[in-house]
């Protein structure tokens, strides 16, 4: 992971002296659209040029947010625009297979709308989460309000990790799986707490 994050800072420096805040936001829409980029690969990198002085807090959310909304739209937009066909014959090149398509279908379909929202923040489905959303032609306004608040979070935690502890090899060892075990177990509890409440609506109608 350190060896990522300072290979990333070296390259992100190099790319942000070129296109500035541009950059940024080329690099998070990339990693938030179906091409298999690690997010972490930009934002923690980013968090500790904003430490060193290098880059503002407050225009690296923001960019970094509308640069995974964008990404995301542009996932929402393929699968609404060309359909299931196309994910399917050309998904393996992005490392999305039709077994993987349908458990992402599935899981849309169980969790709803907030499935955009906790799938904006875990790794592994942050990629792909907007293409079922798509394929189910999700209203909008909703999927850009979801898709907006997962986005910023996974973005402030990535850029807040990369601030606190991206420079020290130690630090990044002991506490990175603590982080990502605390974010899925807030997650779990919000998806309970989601569906807890949908579901005591639906009794009392």
């Amino acid at each position: 992971m350190m060896d990522l994050v300072h290979r990333g800072i070296d390259w992100l420096v190099e790319f942000t002296g070129h296109l500035g805040v541009i950059g940024l936001f080329v690099m998070t829409f990339v990693e938030a659209s179906v091409l298999p980029v690690p997010t972490e690969a930009t934002l923690i990198p980013a968090g500790y040029l904003v430490e060193e002085g290098s880059m503002n807090l407050a225009v690296t959310l923001i960019v970094s947010t509308l640069g995974t909304l964008a990404g995301a739209c542009f996932n929402y937009w393929l699968a609404a625009r060309y359909g299931r066909a196309l994910l399917v014959r050309f998904g393996r090149y992005v490392l999305m297979d039709e077994a993987k398509l349908n458990w992402f279908e599935r899981f849309f379909a169980e969790h709803g709308a907030i499935s955009t929202f906790t799938g904006r923040i875990l790794p592994g489905l942050r990629h792909y989460i907007s293409l079922p959303a798509g394929l189910a032609r999700m209203d909008r306004r909703e999927f850009v309000l979801y898709s907006t608040l997962g986005g910023a979070i996974c973005c402030a935690i990535l850029v807040g990790i990369g601030y606190f502890i991206g420079a020290n090899q130690e630090l990044a060892h002991r506490y990175l799986p603590l982080i990502k075990l605390a974010i899925l177990g807030a997650l779990v509890l919000f998806v309970a707490f989601y569906a807890w409440r949908r579901r005591r609506k639906t009794v009392a109608q």
